[in-house]
């Protein structure tokens, strides 16, 4: 991959945000397993799941709450033309809106990245999510 220009500026205006974020005071933000939030997940490596926007958001599941700083995620996407192997996406539906789970890019990240709350999934599919997520362990 060629290093353009734009590729510096958006990891330049990455560590910009990164540095904020990582600087900024807690805000007590209660989430929780099972919710759906957006949160800036920044300009990732290679087939890493990237944020987008000013913010570098996406849509992430809290999967596992450790404590009220640290949580393990799973990232969103609304694009199934990206998905070859359906054994690493979960479907989720809201309204008419799919979504797809990626249970194969599970991150720790720290609550300060998290930005808005979306909605909470069923406790049957979170239930399903896990038992996936497992399998791959």
């Amino acid at each position: 991959m060629e290093i353009t220009k734009e590729i510096i500026e958006r990891y330049r205006n990455w560590i910009k945000l990164k540095i904020k974020i990582h600087c900024s005071e807690p805000e007590g933000r209660y989430f929780y397993e099972r919710e759906i939030w957006w949160a800036s997940l920044g300009a990732n490596i290679g087939f890493e799941q990237d944020g987008k926007n000013e913010n570098y958001e996406r849509p992430v599941l809290v999967l596992k709450k450790f404590n009220k700083d640290v949580l393990w995620v799973l990232p969103l996407t609304s694009k199934d033309k990206n998905i070859k192997d359906k054994r690493y996406y979960f479907p989720t539906k809201k309204r008419e809106e799919i979504s797809y789970i990626i249970l194969s890019q599970i991150r720790l990240i720290s609550s300060k990245r998290l930005l808005r709350h979306l909605r909470t999934i069923p406790e049957i599919e979170f239930g399903e999510i896990k038992n996936r997520v497992k399998d791959f362990l």
